[in-house]
Formats: structure tokens, sequence, C-alpha cells
């Protein structure tokens, strides 16, 4: 058997895994050709990076970037440095991802999904604005050059941008990585010109879009067929009462709707606080009752987990009471985010919906609640586009 994501690739669907798909199929050729290139290639950080592997050079300080073809040197526009591959969700982006970086068979290289990686480097930032000794250095290019250090593969999942101050960090960090010579993967639902459409101060973004489409190879994964759907297609998704058969139920969907992809906690941000996810992959996060109804979070943090997540796996709904009415409120309007958002909601709980909330003070504005639920259990509310 031969190396590679082309042939892990191909392993699944002999398997029965995965299924033949044209799109796919070519994604996984261009990251079969990504892995080669790979395979001797190491970065000289500060230097020209690719050169090393590919036979460019640079001429003098500032020229352009030229291929050494062996027949005379031609001009080229900085080499490439990785893949960006996009396309609708449920095409199959993050498991491709997956598949070549586990193939790869290098020491120095990263996964994470992108709002993790943003998450870290703030925190970084942070620190060196903490620091005495800091002076009036620029911490970008330190910070890239410590990335590259440990790790010249690096992959993003969903990259997405909201936030002009974002814009502005990636846009320096990603030219300072690729500049070290950082090979770089890049899963997004939208394409480069697309990130970030409408924001605030977009023009200062521009150049950004342009670094990605000039470094990068672009690939559209245009699949016809939304697996993500196909995943959920018979799903129960209401389980109850709270045993062993209902827990498994959650881990089973779980792992369907995720298909492999590497699942981690995330942490995303809302007004400027953090929100911690406990694990989450392929847009699916997973939490119990009491991680989002038993702790201080609000309309603006169920909107934003209803924005970024297909699917939400939730464990251990009790029954809901005038005593636990504080969390029977935050519940209430969890659900309502989810509804608004079409989220799909698989969940156990301590009874059905319509005896969740069985008596007393609140049971009666609870009924609402109880009609969403029931709702949110049928095939073709399952199946609806999310709308995040």
């Amino acid at each position: 058997m031969g190396d590679g994501p082309l042939f892990a690739y191909r392993a699944l669907l002999q398997a029965g895994e995965l299924k033949p798909d044209i799109a796919q199929g070519l994604a996984v050729e261009k990251l079969q050709s990504l892995h080669h290139a790979l395979a001797k290639y190491r970065p000289s950080l500060g230097e020209a990076g690719w050169l090393a592997r590919f036979g460019l050079k640079k001429t003098q300080p500032g020229s352009t970037w030229r291929w050494n073809s062996g027949a005379g040197d031609g001009e080229q526009s900085a080499p490439k440095h990785g893949l960006y591959i996009f396309g609708e969700v449920g095409r199959g982006k993050s498991m491709l991802m997956d598949v070549f970086f586990h193939s790869a068979s290098i020491a120095g290289k990263k996964r994470v999904h992108f709002h993790e990686f943003m998450r870290d480097l703030h925190a970084d930032i942070h620190r060196w604005r903490q620091s005495p000794s800091r002076g009036d250095s620029d911490p970008i290019p330190k910070l890239a050059r410590a990335i590259a250090s440990e790790a010249w593969l690096l992959c993003l999942d969903e990259l997405q941008v909201t936030d002009i101050a974002d814009a502005m960090i990636v846009g320096r960090l990603f030219k300072c990585l690729m500049d070290d010579g950082v090979v770089v993967v890049i899963t997004s639902n939208r394409p480069p010109g697309d990130l970030y459409k409408d924001g605030l101060q977009r023009d200062r973004f521009i150049p950004f879009i342009r670094l990605l489409e000039a470094r990068l190879d672009v690939l559209e994964l245009n699949s016809e067929r939304d697996y993500r759907l196909g995943r959920k297609r018979g799903l129960q998704v209401f389980h109850a009462p709270l045993d062993e058969r209902s827990e498994s139920a959650l881990e089973l969907a779980f792992a369907r709707l995720t298909e492999g992809a590497v699942a981690m906690p995330h942490t995303i941000e809302v007004h400027g606080r953090q929100v911690r996810v406990p694990l989450a992959a392929a847009g699916v996060a997973r939490f119990s009752f009491a991680q989002l109804c038993a702790t201080a979070l609000g309309p603006s943090d169920y909107l934003e987990l209803a924005g970024r997540f297909h699917t939400l796996v939730l464990s251990d709904i009790p029954l809901l009471t005038p005593d636990n009415r504080n969390e029977a409120k935050r519940f209430v309007t969890l659900i309502d985010a989810l509804y608004e958002s079409k989220v799909t909601l698989i969940c156990s709980a301590a009874a059905p919906p319509e005896s969740l909330y069985p008596e007393g003070i609140g049971a009666f504005e609870f009924q609402r609640t109880v009609s969403r639920l029931m709702e949110m259990q049928a095939e073709d509310y399952v199946m609806r586009e999310h709308l995040g």
C-alpha cells in the first residue's frame, strides 16, 4: 500500500466508511501532491523557506522570486506555501484535512481549529504586552517565529474572520509565517475573496486576501452532496430517560456526525468574554445541561453557539421545577436560539418534553419550549439548512 492521504482516502472508500465523490477525489489528489512535496522539505527559518525544497532562489534583497527549472531562470511570483480548501458545510473539508494531517510523517506539524489558534495568539500577545522587557518591538514576527519553530506544517480548520482586530493580526502573522517557510493548509466555508465580507474597514483586510491568493493554491470543494445532512438522516435526537442507553446514544451520534474528526475543547469570545466549549469537531459541539444552563450564560452566548455549530449534543437535562427556575429560564433561552438558527439538538433528558416541567410556577410558560422540542425532533427540521 502506498503512502499519503490518497491511499488513506482509498482505504476508507474500500472499507465503506466513505462514498465515492469526484470533488473529494480531486481535493485529495492535490493533498497527495503536497504530501510528496513535504517528504524532503525542511524550512530554513529567516531565509527563503521553500527555496531548499523547490529549487527557488532569491537573487538580491527585495528582488522577485525566481524558479530554478534547470533550463534557465524564469520569473515566478511568490512560491506557493500550501492549500486553501473552501466549500459549503458538510462537503468533507475537515475530514480531508484530517486524512492529510495524520498521513504526514513529519514531527513539526500542528492541526488546530482557527478559533483555538486565534485564542492562543491573543493570549500570547497579551503576555507580551504585560512583559516589562517588551520595549517598542513588534510581537508578530517573534510569535510567528515561535510557531514556525514548533510546527512548519500548520493545518487550520474553519478559517473565519469576523473582527477587524483579528483581520489585521492574521494578515501580518501569516505573511511572517510564510516568509519563514511554514506550509499552511486551510479550510473555510468561504473563498478568500469573501472573507470578512462587509466587515468594518475591510479595505485594510484586502492585503491578507491577496496574500492567501498569491501564496496558497485555492481549491473549491464543490461536491453536490451534503454529507452532514446524510449523516443526520434517520437519527433519533431525543433520548429519555437518563440512563446508560441514552448516554451511549449520544456518544454514537457525536461519533457519527463528526466522522472521525479530532474533537477538542474550544473557547469562543462573546463581547469580550470567553465561553468554553468542552468538546467540538466538524461543526458539532457537546455540552452537559449543567455546563450550558447552570452557569452565567445568556442570550448572546447561546446565539453565538447557535451561529457557530450546526449540531448541539446536550446531555443530562433534568426535571425542571420552580426550584431550578434559573436553569429552566436559561434552557428556554437556549432552545429559542437553537430553534431560530435551525441547529440540530441531540439530547438526553429525564423525561419526554411534555413531562420535563410538569407543574408549578413557570410550567405553563414552558409549553412553548415543549412545542419547539417536539418540532426539533421531526426529520424535516433536522434536515433543514443551518442558518448560522
